[in-house]
């Protein structure tokens, strides 16, 4: 039986992370995979495909939208699904085979098979031929990741009623799809199809869009999506959905209880994702499960058995990539003696809709909640000079800030490059830095960064020059 420093099971973004990171310090390191590619979820059908194509249906709607203004003629423009989809295909590739480069090059041993635990330091290894492997580690890291999660009358059958999965892996394009659930998943889906022309409704039974974000995002990303021809539906409740052979149907009851039914070809499950951990043979472990199947892990992420780590999507909290490979460098820096750690609370969100949805830190209902004070600075896209250059002026940029010290407390973007500005209110946040700070250092322009700049000197108490 082989014996290991540390085993990893499963490869995504907390997987490989914790593995590169492991080989890195000296360990002994193998990790676990049970598909034929490596990268789990995100590389193969979340985070990387999603955006490939986010990309080329962005420049399609440019094209078909924005191009006449910049003097460019685009007669006879069409899309061809089929290569568009190809090439989301090849950028996986690309990542898929930088992986098993990094694999190689940090003499990381992968094992390519279904593992399930013998005992707490045991793993059997069911392997694509059948043959089973028994394998033995010092650690072990569980980042087994997530799948996606569906409510009480609707049955995910891959055909026509689908996840996002699916979605990107259709063989011609649609007429219409419905969207079960507002959140980050459904935007994004939502995004794609309907810049392609797709007739695209979503239905969400929270009163806000991206309900876990601050309520002026989902509310200003809302009245865009809707002029762009989303048609979104709030407050409804989907209690049924039904494969009609070519096509679906979805039963709800709106605000008002009133029974409602759409038809479109698909429809598209994006209510969340839950906790990956079946087959893992837990009960062979003193690891334990909470009622909501995430995996039970105290401050150092360890589980009950304390040998065993878990990280990403398995043990809940916002199931982002880069908070999964926070946790995985976390857990293998604090096994190598290391003294590591995690803001949770400075951990940012992203949705790529266009215009972009950004946050990090409190929402200003969270503050509410708290009873906590602010000040509120709120600049506008729309009068920032590089936007109007660049034909991107929807949205706005909302800084919440502690009114006494002026500490940054939460920092809210809806509008273009949002998923690369937040970064900066990510340092602001990790380093405690005031907003008459944030607002004082100097700024490129013309860049929408100066949005940002602009929004700090409002919350800081000080008037804008630009508005």
């Amino acid at each position: 039986m082989e014996q290991y420093d540390l085993v990893i099971i499963g490869s995504g973004p907390g997987g490989y992370v914790a593995a590169i990171r492991a080989a890195q310090l000296g360990y002994k390191t193998v990790l676990v995979e049970k598909y034929n590619t490596l990268g789990g979820t995100c590389t193969n059908v979340g985070c990387i495909p999603t955006k490939a194509i986010l990309d080329s249906t962005h420049h399609y709607h440019d094209a078909v939208h924005h191009f006449a203004a910049h003097g460019i003629t685009t007669d006879g423009l069409s899309v061809d699904f089929r290569r568009l989809y190809a090439r989301k295909d090849q950028v996986v590739l690309q990542n898929t085979q930088g992986l098993n480069f990094l694999m190689r090059k940090n003499k990381i041993t992968v094992i390519q098979g279904t593992a399930s635990f013998v005992d707490n330091s045991t793993l059997s290894i069911v392997k694509k031929d059948n043959v089973t492997e028994l394998i033995q580690g010092d650690k072990i890291i569980i980042a087994t990741g997530s799948k996606p999660a569906t409510i009480p009358g609707l049955v995910i059958d891959k055909e026509r009623i689908i996840t996002s999965t699916e979605a990107l892996s259709l063989k011609a394009q649609p007429k219409n799809m419905v969207i079960i659930g507002g959140g980050v998943i459904g935007v994004e889906m939502a995004s794609i199809f309907n810049r392609l022309g797709v007739e695209v409704t979503i239905i969400e039974y929270a009163d806000h869009l991206l309900a876990n974000m601050d309520h002026e995002l989902g509310d200003g990303l809302k009245k865009i999506l809707s002029k762009e021809g989303i048609r979104i539906l709030l407050q409804q409740a989907v209690y049924k959905a039904e494969n009609l052979g070519d096509s679906a149907q979805v039963s709800f009851k709106d605000c008002s209880g009133q029974e409602q039914e759409i038809t479109a070809d698909y429809v598209l499950v994006a209510v969340g994702r839950k906790a990956y951990t079946e087959g893992l043979g837990l009960e062979n472990t003193d690891v334990q499960l909470d009622d909501r199947g995430t995996i039970v892990v105290n401050n150092q992420l360890q589980t009950a058995a304390p040998n065993i780590y878990a990280i990403g999507d398995v043990i809940g909290g916002a199931m982002l990539a880069h908070k999964a490979e926070e946790e995985a460098l976390f857990v293998v820096e604090q096994i190598n003696g290391q003294k590591p750690h995690i803001h949770y609370d400075r951990i940012p969100a992203v949705v790529y809709s266009w215009p972009e949805v950004a946050s990090v830190g409190f929402s200003e209902e969270e503050l509410k909640a708290k009873g906590m004070k602010y000040t509120v600075g709120n600049f506008p896209f729309s009068a920032n000079a590089r936007a109007r250059a660049g034909m991107d002026t929807q949205g706005f940029v909302k800084v919440l800030a502690d009114p006494v010290y002026g500490e940054l407390l939460g920092v809210h973007v809806l509008g273009a490059r949002a998923a690369d500005l937040i970064a900066q209110a990510v340092v602001g946040l990790e380093y405690e830095i005031t907003a008459d700070s944030m607002a004082r250092i100097s700024y490129a322009h013309p860049t929408y960064s100066e949005v940002m700049k602009e929004a700090h000197v409002i919350a800081s108490g000080r008037p804008s020059v630009n508005i």
